[in-house]
């Protein structure tokens, strides 16, 4: 028994409690020269029980030798680096509990912490805290509304500098929720009160429009599709947004007038200024892209417009085509931010450059469209842009250019437009401009202004920069269509109960120099026409242009 209780202690190789001291001491101490002889001794000890008695010395030399260690080596306790580690690892843990919280944090926290921003900075100077500045608080606002609304940083920069902080995030609320679903009254086929009965008989709940609008009906709630009903399909109604009866309106067209819609498709204004006008007179609709004058031709046909000729030309250069318009509308393309709440991809997909292609087309249109105009006619410039780069920026740029002047619109609400925004300063008489915003409105981010011309009077710098910002403006507008030169043909239209002539210079005059590719002169299949659709599509030989 007795030699197996030392065969066990042997294999175990337990270590005499004198070094016991030693080798926990020598734990505490950084290096590996140390621990290594902290083992040799231990070992030594095991296998020679005399070697105990010469533990005292070894102790001594094991602790200077770790006295030469600690001198030698860097100072790096362990505990310090273990505390090290500590803070680097609650570092790399509050890290991702902060990007935990930004992504699980709900919308109302970001909203309390909007609000109480907002708060401080509308009473900056009793709500403020100490030695923080004003900038400080207008990036949290800007970082918190990036985080919730989920804007581009460029269109998030834009409204901030559009509105005070308050009325920002009022905006930017009112862009989250839809716009009241309205449809117009058609008055050529019917009237606003049979058809309010009609739509509620089929389920509808519909009501009149505000006061503003005398064809306006807005729609609740419906059994049925909207497009859908027989009146629909009969042409009774429309289904256009609230925002876009105002261009129209501001334009006045009157009876037995010349008027220009520069960018019809799909309608929706056309088809009011023909209402307006009562199917008399003559109205040009253009648009240039060729599927899109088809469906102009067919909410034409629905509606039972009789007066209106399509056009399938580049707006840019239209006045090289027609002239003498009574009225001039020019609902121009645009980034269209201001119907953010029907298209959430316009948050990010627009940046600095896309409103820079834009302006640049918009302000060779808006040009083509007063040259296009009569002396003391009238042009009507919009946009579904809240953005001043579209807006008052481009009015601004044509007032330098043309002899024409901003003319109040006659409508009964809105907002001035900006006179000053940043460093840039604007002439005086775009006040009458108007503005029309969600947050205020209810309806879609809109901008109108009206243009009286007063003469055809440019100078020779201005015109030889128009021709250039012109094959500018067209390259943008139809960047896969090639320019051609129009041919001689004299058009001879029965329109309703009017003969037209189409010649140049005149107000019943079409000229065309040559057939333009894809270009098209069209008739609603309500009209009638004196000469064969052949004719009309240019088949004639087209005579050759002088050089």
């Amino acid at each position: 028994m007795g030699k197996k209780m030392a065969t066990v202690a042997a294999k175990k190789k337990v270590v005499p409690q004198a070094a016991a001291p030693a080798a926990k001491s020598l734990k505490k101490a950084n290096g590996t020269a140390v621990v290594v002889a902290v083992k040799k001794t231990a070992k030594k000890s095991a296998m020679a029980p005399k070697a105990a008695q010469r533990a005292p010395r070894q102790l001594a030399d094991a602790e200077q030798q770790e006295d030469i260690v600690t001198r030698t080596a860097k100072p790096t306790p362990l505990h310090d680096r273990e505390q090290r580690d500590n803070e680097a690892q609650q570092e790399e843990d509050g890290a991702a509990a902060v990007q935990l919280l930004g992504k699980t944090s709900t919308a109302e926290e970001l909203r309390d912490r909007i609000q109480e921003t907002v708060r401080v900075l509308s009473n900056f100077k009793q709500e403020r805290e100490e030695d923080r500045e004003r900038g400080e608080y207008l990036e949290l606002l800007r970082s918190d509304l990036l985080e919730l609304y989920e804007y581009s940083e460029f269109l998030m920069d834009s409204i901030l500098q559009l509105f005070p902080p308050a009325e920002a995030v009022d905006f930017l609320e009112a862009m989250e929720k839809t716009r009241p679903t309205t449809i117009r009254v058609n008055t050529l086929k019917a009237k606003r009160r049979d058809l309010v009965q009609a739509l509620v008989k089929r389920g509808m709940n519909v009501e009149p429009l505000e006061k503003w609008s005398k064809v306006g009906l807005q729609v609740f709630e419906s059994n049925v599709p909207i497009a859908g009903t027989i009146e629909y399909l009969a042409g009774h109604y429309m289904l256009q947004a609230a925002a876009s009866f105002l261009p129209v309106m501001a334009l006045a067209p009157q009876e037995n007038e010349r008027v220009l819609d520069m960018s019809a498709a799909p309608g929706g204004k056309t088809t009011y200024i023909a209402q307006l006008m009562k199917n008399t007179g003559v109205l040009f609709a253009n648009d240039v892209s060729e599927p899109r004058c088809k469906s102009l031709n067919a909410n034409l046909q629905r509606l039972g417009v009789t007066n209106c000729i399509v056009t399938n030309y580049d707006g840019t250069g239209y006045e090289r085509v027609m002239r003498n318009f009574d009225r001039v509308l020019l609902d121009a393309p645009c980034s269209g931010t201001g119907i953010i709440s029907r298209d959430k991809s316009i948050k990010t997909s627009k940046q600095h450059e896309d409103i820079q292609r834009a302006s640049q087309l918009q302000r060779a249109l808006l040009l083509s469209a007063i040259d296009a105009c009569k002396i003391g006619g009238y042009v009507v410039y919009s946009t579904c842009s809240f953005l001043v780069e579209e807006d008052e920026a481009i009015v601004d740029f044509a007032l330098r250019r043309r002899d024409v002047q901003v003319v109040e619109m006659g409508l009964p609400f809105g907002r001035p437009g900006f006179t000053k925004y940043r460093h840039h300063r604007y002439h005086d008489s775009l006040e009458f401009s108007r503005r029309y915003f969600p947050h205020v409105h209810n309806m879609d981010g809109f901008f109108i202004c009206k243009l009286k011309k007063l003469s055809d009077s440019t100078t020779k710098q201005q015109d030889g920069a128009d021709k250039k910002l012109s094959r500018a403006g067209s390259a943008s507008a139809s960047s896969s269509k090639k320019r051609g030169h129009a041919s001689d043909d004299v058009a001879e239209l029965q329109v309703g109960s009017k003969r037209v002539r189409l010649e140049k210079g005149k107000a019943v005059v079409l000229a065309e120099k040559a057939p333009v590719k894809n270009h098209k002169l069209s008739v609603p299949p309500s009209s009638k026409t004196t000469r064969s659709e052949r004719q009309l599509k240019g088949k004639r030989k087209p005579h050759k242009p002088r050089k």
